[in-house]
């Protein structure tokens, strides 16, 4: 008997719906804070404050987002999560400490000035919101390791159902702040996020650990026992991360040299907005892979088949069809050449949402065989991909404005797509990371 058999459709989509929900949700938690700031005298200084220091956070978010697929690779019983916990703890207090080195020395202001281009009345307002977003770090590792507990062990309703207790907390919070008119800084925002982040920790702590505390001591055949195996395969995602990092920042500079700089700027993050939106419900197929490719490899690979063009044929619609541009104007009240323009740079997206599942299911084999400096490797690919061809772009066509970004970053995801399947197709016949029975073999390709 085929080992898909067991696997049924059902079981997928009841583990892959909840995930792809939670993800969704996270667009709501954005707005919540962004309609509360909109309530201040001053709604424009205040949430650009909050948005600058968040841009910053972001950065520092990623890896930490990087523990919970480590978390569904590696662990598998109590030793190998104590392993975890070890390299999480170093991560955290180096992101402390660069915390605090922003908020309390120089280095800060110079981040925000130099390198976000922060004006200079807004440094402190921005610097003062980045004082209580530093510790959203805390709560989004915790959240982060036991979600990847919870996950391995099909259990991913709770991730729903952490996600939203966190937006009631934040809807809550939110209309405390605007029944007692207290909403006079950007600080708001990073209260109502702070308190949201723990709200979803919290959730995702107490059920985990109960199942930490169910999971056997230690699995012989498991080979994942010390904190040097978890960091040799945490650091390439780490770096990589690092790489991704500069690939906005490179986009923004670039459009600003277009013929139309604020159109450019402007429509370029309208449609990737949109572009996010028809993605965000995909985001989890390395998760399906993770967790269900070893024992049923063609069922996965139907799964992910079928999903993948999803968000493809969703952009195709708004893209050409009168939806798009009712969209535009109906629900993000953008008009006029602006409409058209963002329309023109979601269209040039397309590519860019057929690749990103196929990524996704071909990062999950990665991250399944342990073959984590291939992600390092391909997101370098990216980075001087997407930069090559924003400059050629840019000196070739500057009248193609947010079209540029649009097409520089697919070409980017493209390459990087290209880097990780060439390693996939020649490493084919290796074991997954999991079925490695020696604890002496090495876990890296």
């Amino acid at each position: 008997m085929s080992s898909d058999e067991p696997l049924s459709w059902r079981r997928l989509l009841a583990f892959f719906i909840p995930l792809g929900i939670s993800a969704s949700l996270v667009t709501i938690s954005h707005v919540i804070i962004n309609s509360t700031l909109a309530r201040s005298d001053q709604a424009e200084v205040v949430i650009a404050s909050y948005a600058l220091a968040g841009s910053l956070l972001a950065v520092t978010e990623r890896p930490s987002t990087l523990l919970r697929q480590t978390c569904s690779a590696l662990v598998r019983d109590r030793l190998s999560f104590q392993a975890l916990i070890y390299v999480t703890k170093i991560f955290l207090a180096a992101v402390l400490l660069l915390g605090g080195a922003i908020v309390y020395t120089p280095i800060g202001t110079s981040i925000f000035k130099y390198l976000f281009g922060v004006d200079k009345a807004l440094l402190e307002p921005v610097i003062q919101v980045y004082q209580i977003l530093m510790f959203v770090s805390i709560f989004s590792v915790i959240r982060n390791i036991y979600q990847g507990v919870i996950i391995t062990n099909n259990k991913t309703k709770w991730l729903t159902i952490g996600m939203i207790i966190r937006l009631a907390g934040m809807y809550s919070l939110s209309l405390y702040f605007i029944w007692t008119d207290s909403v006079t800084s950007g600080t708001v925002g990073a209260i109502i996020f702070a308190a949201g982040m723990l709200i979803e920790a919290a959730v995702s702590y107490l059920e985990g650990r109960k199942i930490v505390q169910h999971m056997p001591e230690q699995i012989e055949e498991h080979h994942i026992k010390t904190k040097g195996q978890v960091f040799y395969f945490y650091k390439p995602l780490l770096l990589s991360s690092l790489v991704a990092m500069f690939i906005g920042p490179i986009i923004n500079i670039m459009l600003g040299k277009t013929e139309g700089i604020a159109l450019a700027i402007s429509s370029f993050a309208i449609a990737g907005s949109i572009m996010q939106l028809m993605l965000s419900f995909f985001t989890y197929i390395h998760q399906i892979v993770l967790n269900f490719h070893n024992a049923y490899p063609r069922k996965v690979n139907q799964f992910a088949l079928t999903m993948g063009f999803i968000p493809f044929l969703l952009t195709l619609t708004v893209a050409y069809t009168p939806l798009g541009p009712w969209f535009l104007e109906h629900a993000m009240n953008v008009r006029g050449e602006l409409l058209e323009e963002s329309l023109r740079t979601l269209r040039a997206f397309i590519l860019f949402t057929l690749i990103t599942p196929f990524l996704d299911y071909s990062n999950g084999l990665i991250l399944l065989r342990g073959q984590t400096k291939t992600m390092f490797r391909s997101q370098t690919a990216n980075a001087i991909c997407t930069t090559i061809v924003l400059i050629i772009l840019v000196l070739a066509a500057p009248g193609l404005n947010g079209v540029i970004g649009a097409v520089a970053q697919s070409t980017g995801l493209l390459a990087e797509l290209l880097i990780v399947w060439m390693v996939i197709r020649r490493t084919n016949r290796e074991p997954s990371l999991q079925s490695k029975s020696s604890p002496n073999k090495s876990i890296d390709a």
